[in-house]
C-alpha cells in the first residue's frame, strides 16, 4: 500500500500544483440484514476498493478517483486531478488560502472490537433478528414487524505530498425494531431503541447483543398498539421536554448543519441549502439560552463521528461551538478555517470513502448535559408535553425555520408523566427555541445517539455521524397534534 500511496504522490505533484491528497480504500465492507414478519426480507454485501486524489493548484482543486488500484491506473488518475485542479484555477480570480496543520507520520487509528461482526456466521445472525421480530407480536393488530442491522468497516489509508500518513479502520454497528399496528382508522409505528434503524456505536457485535432487541420488542409493540386509542396532541402554545433522541435530531438539523462553514460561505448550497449564520457571528450572536453548551467532539470513545484524523491529515479535536448561548465556533476544513481566520482547522473534512472529494461533515455534534434529572425536568410543568423518538423533520434551506414530529408523546400534568397522545408535532425557529430552553437533563439523561445516514454534497455524500444529547425542557414552544 505505501508503493500505491507514493505512486499516486508522485504522479500527482507536477507543474504548478501546491498540495495532492491521496486516500486508498482497501477495502471498506459493508453488511445489511433484515426480517419482517417471520421472513429474513434483506441481505446485502458490498464490498469497495478505490483510490481518490485530490490535488491544490495556486487557485483551484481538483479531483479523480478509480476502483483500479493497478499502476497504470494510480498514476493516470493522479495526474487527472492535477489537470483539473489546474484547469479549475485557470477560471478563479483568488489564491485558495490552506490553514497549516502538521499531519501525522504513519498514524495508525483502530476502532475498539471485542467481537469482529464480520466473523459472527449470518446465521447466528438472522437467528438474532428473528427472535426479535417474533417478540414485536404481541397481538394480531400489530400487522407489521421488522428487525434490522447494518455493519461498517471502513479500512483507508491515507498520505498527503507534506509527509503526512496514516492508516484508520473504523467498525460502525447498529441495529433495531419497529412494529406497526393498524386498527380504529388509525396507522401507528413504533421504534426502539430509536428511530433510524435503531442505535449505533463504533463498536462490534458486542453492542448489538447488548442492545437485548428480544427484550425491548414487546414494549415497543404494544406502544404502537396504545397510540391506536390514544387522543391526538393539544394545539396551542405550552412547556414541552424533549427525550435525549429526539434532542439529538434536534441538534443535528439546527446546530451541526448551520455551523457547517462550506454552508456559511456559499460554498455548499446545492443540495441542503445555506445556514442562517454568517462569519461574523463568531463570539456574537445569541444561538440560545446561557444553559446551552455544545461541543464537536471526534474524540468521543464509541461515537459514528469518531476517529483519529480527517481526510486532510488534521487530527481529531474537540472544538466548542456554543458556549454560555453564544456561538464561539464552526465545524471547518483547512481551507474555510483560513478563508475566516481561524487558528486551526476543525478536523471535519471528510468523503464517504476514497470515491468521494471530502467535505466539511459534522463529527459528534454533542449538546453536553446540565444538572436536573428526568423527574426535575418535569417538575414544575402544569400542562406540558414530552415528546420521544423522532418520525419526522422539516427545516428550510438557512436551517432556521423547523417543524418535527415525533413517534409518541405523553401529557405532563402537575410534574408527573400522564397520558400518551399520538402524532405531536412542534415547530419554532431555531435562535428563539434555543433560548426557551430553562432546563438540562443530568448526565442520567445523557446519550451519545448515531445516526447512520446524514445526506450532503452533489454527487450525494452519506456520512455517519454522532450526537450526544441529555433530556431538555423548553417553555411556550408551539405544539399541535398531526
Amino acid at each position: 500500500m505505501d508503493d500505491v500511496l507514493a505512486r499516486a504522490l508522485r504522479a500527482g505533484h507536477g507543474a504548478g500544483i501546491r498540495r495532492v491528497e491521496v486516500r486508498v480504500s482497501a477495502p471498506s465492507r459493508y453488511e445489511s440484514l433484515a426480517v419482517r414478519n417471520g421472513e429474513a426480507t434483506s441481505l446485502t454485501r458490498r464490498e469497495y476498493s478505490g483510490i481518490g486524489v485530490r490535488a491544490l493548484s495556486r487557485r483551484g482543486w481538483g479531483f479523480a478517483t478509480t476502483a483500479s488500484l493497478a499502476p497504470a491506473s494510480v498514476r493516470a488518475t493522479a495526474r487527472h486531478a492535477a489537470r483539473l485542479a489546474r484547469s479549475a484555477g485557470r477560471s478563479s480570480r483568488e489564491e485558495i488560502p490552506l490553514l497549516e496543520e502538521k499531519g501525522p507520520t504513519r498514524g495508525r487509528y483502530r476502532s475498539t472490537v471485542r467481537i469482529d461482526p464480520f466473523t459472527v456466521p449470518v446465521e447466528e445472525k438472522i437467528a438474532l433478528l428473528l427472535e426479535t421480530e417474533r417478540a414485536l407480536h404481541v397481538d394480531p393488530t400489530v400487522k407489521n414487524g421488522h428487525a434490522a442491522l447494518q455493519t461498517w468497516v471502513d479500512d483507508t489509508w491515507y498520505a498527503d505530498s507534506d509527509g503526512a500518513s496514516y492508516r484508520s479502520t473504523i467498525t460502525h454497528i447498529g441495529a433495531g425494531v419497529d412494529a406497526t399496528a393498524v386498527g380504529s382508522g388509525e396507522v401507528q409505528r413504533r421504534s426502539g431503541p430509536s428511530s433510524f434503524g435503531g442505535d449505533y456505536r463504533q463498536a462490534g457485535w458486542e453492542f448489538v447483543k447488548g442492545l437485548n432487541l428480544p427484550e425491548i420488542a414487546p414494549t415497543v409493540a404494544r406502544e404502537a398498539l396504545d397510540l391506536l386509542s390514544a387522543p391526538s396532541a393539544p394545539t396551542g402554545r405550552t412547556t414541552i421536554v424533549l427525550g435525549s433522541e429526539q434532542l439529538a435530531l434536534q441538534v443535528h438539523e439546527s446546530v451541526g448543519h448551520a455551523t457547517e462553514l462550506d454552508r456559511i460561505l456559499g460554498m455548499e448550497a446545492g443540495y441542503a441549502g445555506t445556514s442562517f449564520l454568517r462569519p461574523e457571528d463568531r463570539d456574537s450572536l445569541v444561538y440560545g439560552s446561557p444553559l446551552m453548551q455544545v461541543v464537536a467532539d471526534a474524540t468521543e470513545p464509541g461515537g459514528l463521528g469518531t476517529f483519529g484524523w480527517d481526510d486532510e491529515g488534521v487530527a481529531a479535536r474537540r472544538t466548542p461551538l456554543v458556549r454560555n448561548g453564544r456561538l464561539v465556533g464552526f465545524l471547518s476544513s483547512r481551507e474555510t478555517a483560513a478563508r475566516v481566520g481561524l487558528n486551526r482547522a476543525g478536523g471535519t473534512s471528510r468523503g464517504d470513502s476514497a470515491a468521494r472529494m471530502p467535505l466539511i461533515r459534522m463529527t459528534n455534534v454533542d449538546l453536553l448535559p446540565g444538572d436536573h434529572s428526568f423527574d426535575e425536568l418535569l417538575e414544575g410543568v402544569d400542562n406540558g408535553v414530552y415528546f420521544t423518538t423522532n418520525r419526522s423533520w422539516s427545516i428550510d434551506d438557512k436551517r432556521l425555520n423547523f417543524q418535527f414530529g415525533t413517534e409518541v408523546g405523553r401529557r405532563i400534568r402537575h410534574g408527573e408523566l400522564a397520558e400518551l397522545v399520538r402524532n405531536p408535532i412542534y415547530s419554532g425557529m431555531t435562535p428563539s427555541f434555543w433560548s426557551s430552553m430553562d432546563a438540562v437533563g443530568d448526565r442520567s439523561t445523557w446519550h451519545l445517539w448515531g445516526i447512520p445516514n446524514c445526506g450532503k454534497g452533489q454527487p450525494s455524500q452519506t456520512a455517519r455521524v454522532g450526537h450526544g444529547a441529555p433530556a431538555a425542557r423548553f417553555r411556550g414552544v408551539a405544539v399541535r397534534g398531526g
